[in-house]
């Protein structure tokens, strides 16, 4: 008999092992999956006061973002006017590199881009989802003494990857 009450304590042991480890596992989540194709969704640029003060890439933006399921990311925005108002610079920007993501943060290292600067650095972005939307928000940008927010929002056009 005390071997037949050793045995249930360890069963009983055991099982309420396994429904902490279940419990545990349930309340971790999972990071959001990036990977896929997402195009270029809209976007907003705010001064320090929160007023929108424009959009990144113009009003008809236009933009590719390619994140592989093994950590390899590209990315190609421009600013998709056939036309830009006279003394207009049109923005224009492409970067690829190896990323991480832990779930909040995306950093690029990257090793080819479009602006030479960026050679070997590394693109931090913060990321959050609103629905089926990516919204990437780059660190501040100073222009002329302001520091302008910008948030970037994507939408997956496929969970492949080119």
């Amino acid at each position: 008999m005390t071997t037949r009450r050793a045995s249930r304590r360890r069963t009983l042991k055991i099982a309420a092992g396994a429904a902490a480890v279940v419990a545990a596992a349930k309340s971790v989540q999972a990071a959001p999956n990036v990977v896929g194709i997402w195009k270029l969704a809209g976007g907003s640029m705010t001064d320090p006061s929160g007023k929108k003060v424009g959009v990144p890439y113009g009003p008809r933006g236009m933009g590719l973002v390619s994140l592989t399921g093994d950590g390899r990311m590209m990315a190609v925005l421009v600013d998709g006017r056939a036309r830009l108002p006279d003394g207009a610079k049109r923005e224009y920007s492409s970067y690829c590199g190896n990323y991480t993501f832990d779930g909040s943060t995306l950093i690029t290292t990257v090793d080819a881009a479009s602006d030479p600067s960026r050679m070997g650095s590394q693109q931090v972005r913060k990321v959050r989802f609103e629905g089926e939307r990516m919204i990437l928000v780059p660190p501040e940008r100073e222009e002329g003494g302001v520091k302008f927010r910008r948030e970037v929002a994507w939408e997956r056009v496929s969970t492949n990857s080119l």
